[in-house]
């Protein structure tokens, strides 16, 4: 059927015509999936990074991106922490691709900003931006969702 419609959509010249997206969409299995409620202070990047960190090594996650996820991580709870508003949680997802999320209660946009070298603040969505393949924003009735996403490669040490 998908392809049907495809091949229609693409038949002769069109112009103002509404587009229909179909997705299909699947419940991922929860052992591939981490939510976790965090507090709204201080303490919540490292609790994030400690829970994150033990299901990347659950799933078998390369060092290397486990540290940077660790580091995105890190940066997301911050954003959030610093501007958000509570309720906050962490949500990480391990299908085709590892996906961060960070989800708060404020619906503010996020902006990148390019910090100069003596600024102490302004570099953590700078940081995603370099890390992630890509990123962005949803917004929902509850505030928003901060996404970061990037590939895997199963681990190759041996236990």
């Amino acid at each position: 059927m998908r392809d049907t419609i495809a091949h229609a959509l693409t038949q002769g010249h069109r112009t103002g015509e509404p587009l229909m997206l179909l997705a299909r969409t699947k419940t991922l299995p929860q052992d591939r999936v981490l939510t976790c409620a965090l507090p709204a202070g201080p303490e919540a990047a490292p609790a994030a990074r400690a829970a994150a960190r033990r299901r990347l090594d659950e799933w078998g996650i390369d060092e290397e991106t486990a540290f940077t996820t660790e580091l995105i991580v890190s940066e997301l709870v911050g954003n959030a922490v610093r501007y958000g508003a509570p309720p906050l949680q962490l949500r990480l997802i391990f299908e085709r691709m590892l996906t961060c999320e960070v989800s708060d209660a404020a619906t503010s946009a996020p902006h990148v900003k390019h910090a100069r070298t003596i600024d102490e603040t302004g570099r953590g969505l700078f940081i995603i931006a370099s890390l992630a393949n890509q990123w962005g924003t949803r917004y929902h009735t509850q505030g928003k969702t901060i996404w970061a996403e990037q590939p895997t490669q199963p681990s190759t040490t041996s236990e």
